[in-house]
């Protein structure tokens, strides 16, 4: 096959989607690719990541887009280092967001769910999760992702199901599960309690409303109280002040009445309240206010929810009963007004909770709810970061981790949901008792009574989620893939969830399992736009992945985002980088079109050894030293350093130099133009395996028509493994042990380097015309004879031509009109005659050189002037390094115009 009948440019919406294909279908996924390895066998370790389960209700967005080509990185890396490699794909039932969208559906029709029923309502979401929950993993399949499909989970599947009953049954026998009356989120569109963390804090402009409180036995007194939510006062139970506050010391223990609803509430002394906070004096509203509810069990004091769950005001707010929260604010505040109770309203900023999903503000509302008595699990899961057995990296997310950790609250773990893992408590309709159970019951286990119903909450999504290494795997029966593939290797997710998701996986694996679910957590950056701003739709920079892998494909796409990575680092993501690396495939591309071209062309394997040059020798050795290089980065994931080094080698050593001398040699015919042809099969072979992880569909392909070409030429060009089916399952690149001739090698050619450099960087500094080859005086000593076999290089790289290039060993006199350059203490002379118009050259040279004494004579009487007493010590600082810099370019100038006048 020739290289050149390849495309010239690489055709990317031609290739990928049958590729994947392929690979799917040759069963490649799998844990196991090598005949020779036998299934589950203990003696080799597989390498094993569980996907973070995308919602099923996505679609693709750029954080899907980081964590599934860093996710693949490490999979097809470790895949290609022979070991049994299994990345477990699946999706999280989303209980909050699915539920959401179907009730939005219903909206539509003039439909609630309370209409339809449980039953009714939970078939629609079953149907809508067919019609649409496959979207996202078909997305996912197009950004290359190598999952083992066939073990594709979802958090509601019978198996995943039966481990969260498993779970929760475990959890209250040994007494971590409760039902208990607690201060919890509320979420009135959604109508059920949500996560503390999944409740967002923003700083926003509100009011902060002073008013009256009116004492019973003195109405001409009052004492006056501040708030930002005026409707409270409706559920208000008392008025608290500090007790070393002189202001109100007097006041404590008289009663004040309830503006409108004229009810008495008693006035407190509690150390909690903060003399320096509005008027001092705080309204305790128990029921709507976590540090309210922890005054009111102190003092005990009456609790009154004044709040349905939609946050309209029930009948505990009396006239106000039906209003919705903001509506009953605006209507008692004019009220309080009418009654002259306001004092006054100023602007003041505040600290507003809002749902992650829709962002509504959230209610603290007292509740009765399932929760999980975490400190024993967050003890467990903070010793094996400790002692070492699980890391963190970046490291610094570890102090983070304790901090969290040896602060957690009790889990609130109910939602008043019906799309879910129901909680599989059952009541007794006669005897009030509670069963717990793995398998449904059909009656009372302590009295027998069949009059039983099931609790009606489900669980919190992240309690299926947190199983989710091991419960994808056959947990909680001992099945083949949870024996060999648990615990599992690598954790991989955005450090935003690192405590919504990372923390209960390790406190869950550690409980059910008693092992650390895996030994690594990596955590990636969020990705913002190329300003550093996040991204979002009313911003307008939000880029859609899918968008950018049909316009500049999946291989530009996922190299942008895995090498402009660190761990834990934000990424700034613009379309330029995806442009750029759009290039490098096609630099890549075209690479591979002139290799395979150069095997086509080049001569039969010679019988003779071969003799390599010195470009041969240097491109080994580099590529030695990168593969040394990229291991160790590798091995301490930092995967966007071993990106760029293998980027630049490609471009810089390989395409820019030791391509263009190939060309040379190739040209010579005979053994040399073969092993020049082997030496690039070889390098090729090697960037091709390097690159696969990065960018998996160029490479796939390039390299199978690599294969092609070289096994119909010579068995002399197959690596020594042989070639494998795919690149997918070849082996990765290992060095050889470092060689004494290398050091030498490279140090020579980094002489010829910098040599062609120098004469180049002169013939762009003179405008010499590409085509026009210049002579050249080379004084090199002791490397004389090294250089002079280089000289065809050097001449035809530098542009010099070959019968005016001489290489000496010293040289007694320099003639004048020439150029003196040195590179790594070998001179480089250059004639300027018939280079160079002299006239025009001296004009130039003479014009800068009065612009920069100019400068220097205004920068002189500047730095002499007040302006060097008064001006701050770094902005002086800084015209003094101006004033040096111009010095130095001046001198330079003169140095050249007295040059030309030799």
């Amino acid at each position: 096959m020739s290289g050149y009948n390849l495309p010239k440019t690489y055709d990317f919406s031609a290739i990928e989607e049958p590729l994947y294909k392929w690979w799917e279908e040759r069963g490649y996924f799998k844990p196991w690719n090598d005949p020779n390895l036998p299934n589950f066998d203990p003696s080799h370790k597989p390498f094993v990541i569980s996907i973070p389960p995308p919602n099923v209700t996505g679609e693709l967005h750029l954080g899907h887009a980081m964590f599934v080509a860093m996710e693949d990185l490490m999979i097809r890396y470790h895949r290609m280092k022979g070991e049994p490699t299994l990345w477990v794909p699946g999706t999280d039932h989303a209980g909050i967001a699915t539920q959401l969208l179907v009730e939005r559906e219903l909206a539509k029709e003039g439909l609630r769910r309370e209409q339809l029923g449980r039953e009714a309502f939970l078939k629609r979401v079953w149907a809508w999760k067919e019609k649409y929950g496959g979207i996202i993993t078909r997305q996912i399949r197009r950004l290359g992702a190598s999952c083992d499909w066939s073990r594709e989970r979802f958090t509601l599947d019978e198996g995943l199901s039966r481990a969260v009953r498993e779970a929760f049954v475990r959890l209250y026998e040994k007494g971590l599960i409760y039902r208990g009356l607690r201060m919890i989120n509320w979420s009135p569109g959604l109508r059920t309690a949500v996560s503390d963390l999944e409740v967002e804090y923003s700083e926003e402009p509100g009011t902060l409303y002073y008013f009256k409180y009116v004492l019973d036995d003195d109405p001409n007194t009052y004492i006056p109280v501040a708030t930002t939510r005026p409707e409270t006062i409706l559920g208000d139970t008392a008025v608290a002040v500090n007790p070393q506050d002189e202001r109100y010391t007097s006041f404590i223990g008289r009663k004040v009445r309830v503006p409108i609803l004229g009810r008495l509430i008693p006035i407190i002394a509690d150390s909690y309240v903060d003399p320096g906070f509005g008027t001092g004096a705080l309204k305790v509203t128990p029921a709507h206010d976590p540090n309210d509810y922890q005054i009111a069990l102190r003092h005990n004091l009456e609790i009154i929810n004044i709040m349905t769950e939609e946050a309209r005001i029930n009948e505990a707010g009396g006239p106000y009963a039906g209003l919705d929260r903001f509506e009953c604010r605006k209507k008692l505040w004019e009220d309080m007004r009418a009654a002259d109770l306001v004092i006054k309203e100023e602007p003041y900023t505040i600290t507003v909770p809002r749902s992650q999903r829709g962002g509504e503000i959230i209610e603290p509302r007292l509740s009765e709810q399932w929760f999980v008595r975490i400190k024993p699990l967050a003890d467990a899961a903070l010793q094996a970061v400790r002692e070492g057995r699980i890391r963190i990296i970046p490291d610094r997310f570890t102090k983070i981790y304790y901090n969290w950790m040896e602060n957690i609250q009790d889990w609130c773990i109910s939602r008043q949901l019906w799309w879910g893992h129901r909680i599989p408590v059952w009541y007794c309709d006669d005897c009030g008792a509670m069963t717990v159970a793995r398998e449904d019951p059909t009656s009372c286990a302590t009295c027998g009574s069949p009059h039983i119903h099931q609790d009606e909450d489900v669980l919190d999504t992240w309690f299926s989620s947190g199983l989710w290494p091991f419960s994808t795997l056959g947990w909680p029966e001992e099945t083949p893939d949870y024996k060999y593939f648990y615990p599992t290797s690598v954790l991989e997710t955005g450090y935003d969830i690192l405590f919504f998701w990372v923390a209960r996986m390790i406190m869950f694996g550690l409980e059910f399992t008693g092992r650390e679910p895996f030994h690594t957590v990596y955590l990636h950056g969020l990705i913002r736009d190329e300003h550093g701003q996040k991204m979002s739709k009313t911003k307008g920079n939000v880029i859609d992945p899918l968008e950018v892998m049909n316009q500049m494909g999946t291989d530009a796409l996922r190299f942008t985002l895995l090498v402009g990575s660190t761990p834990g680092n934000d990424i700034n993501l613009s379309l330029k980088k995806v442009e750029a690396n759009r290039n490098f495939a096609n630099k890549v591309w075209n690479a591979g079109r002139f290799v395979i071209g150069a095997l086509d062309s080049c001569p039969p394997a010679p019988q003779s050894s071969p003799q390599w040059t010195l470009a041969d020798s240097w491109i080994w050795a580099r590529l030695q030293n990168l593969l040394r290089e990229v291991e160790r980065l590798f091995e301490s994931y930092q995967f966007g350093e071993a990106g760029r080094q293998i980027y630049d080698f490609f471009w810089s050593e390989f395409a820019d130099w030791y391509i263009e001398i190939a060309k040379l040699q190739l040209a010579q015919g005979g053994d040399r133009a073969f092993y020049t042809a082997y030496t690039l099969v070889r390098v090729l072979d090697a960037c091709l395996r390097l690159l696969h992880p990065f960018t998996p569909f160029v490479t796939e392909s390039l390299w199978g028509h690599l294969k092609q070409a070289a096994q119909s030429k010579s068995e002399l060009l197959a690596p020594k493994e042989g070639w494998a089916e795919a690149l997918i399952i070849a082996r990765w690149p290992e060095p050889h042990p470092p060689e004494d001739w290398e050091e030498e090698k490279t140090e020579h050619f980094a002489m010829v380097q910098d040599i062609i450099r120098a004469i180049r960087n002169v013939r762009t500094e003179k405008k010499v015309p590409p085509a026009r080859k210049i002579p050249a005086v080379i004084v090199a000593g002791d490397h004389a004879e090294m250089l002079y076999e280089q000289s065809q290089i050097i001449a035809a790289l530098a542009g010099v031509s070959t019968e005016e290039l001489q290489i000496l060993k010293d040289r007694a006199t320099r003639s004048g009109n020439e150029i003196a350059l040195v590179a790594r203490g070998i001179e480089i002379y250059i004639p300027l005659a018939n280079l160079i118009d002299f006239e025009a050259e001296r004009a130039r040279l003479q014009k800068e050189l009065a612009e920069a004494e100019q400068q220097i004579s205004r920068l002189e009487v500047l730095l002499a002037g007040p302006f060097a007493e008064r001006a701050p010590a770094q902005i002086v600082e800084k015209e003094r390094q101006k004033l040096e810099t111009f010095r130095e370019t001046a001198a330079r100038l003169r140095d050249q115009l007295r040059a030309l006048d030799q």
